[in-house]
């Protein structure tokens, strides 16, 4: 199963995340993620068959981070890699607002993951919630633009659990289905 282990946004935040993909809505070569599926990714798996492995390995990683349930404020956006090469639009995870909880559970998880047989990370953990997708270049200055001049707060949530989620890809958009929850 294709599978990765996230922190995810409440259903009643599904509407502000969609406010703040808006002004993106017609811009030509960019995929809009399903606001319902908002979540921050603390490490993708990709394909395991290791579900109970994992599992033990959450459950390590969240008592080892030592984080009790935090509120998280989600706002801002970014891009990955850079404005001169968009692959991925986000909102960020506000200074002082749950940033540096979450980047404790992700550096958890990455440790436990990682003895067990999974790749260590390539790049520094930027919480974040992916907002959309550029294929291609065709509205890249618009795109460029709207990132410089927008400065959405999606809103607060209270973090209580790290998920395991399954990700199946359909011609539709990824469907997300959680295997676990272990609470914070």
């Amino acid at each position: 199963m294709r599978c990765f282990v996230s922190v995810d946004l409440p259903p009643s935040l599904a509407a502000a995340v969609a406010d703040a993909q808006a002004p993106f809505d017609d811009c030509a070569g960019l995929r809009l993620t399903d606001p319902t599926q908002a979540h921050c990714t603390l490490k993708f798996l990709g394909e395991t068959d290791q579900v109970a492995a994992i599992e033990a390995a959450l459950d390590t990683a969240v008592a080892d981070a030592g984080v009790d349930p935090f509120d998280c404020t989600v706002g801002g956006l970014g891009v990955f890699p850079s404005l001169e090469y968009i692959s991925v639009i986000w909102a960020g995870v506000r200074s002082g607002a749950g940033d540096a909880e979450l980047t404790a559970l992700a550096a958890a998880v990455a440790d436990e993951l990682t003895a067990i047989g999974f790749d260590p990370a390539d790049h520094e953990f930027t919480p974040h919630i992916t907002l959309a997708r550029m294929d291609d270049a065709r509205d890249k200055q618009r795109v460029q633009r709207l990132v410089g001049e927008t400065d959405p707060t999606i809103g607060t949530f209270q973090v209580e659990s790290v998920r395991l989620t399954k990700s199946t890809l359909t011609d539709d958009g990824p469907i997300y289905e959680t295997v676990s929850e272990i609470p914070l």
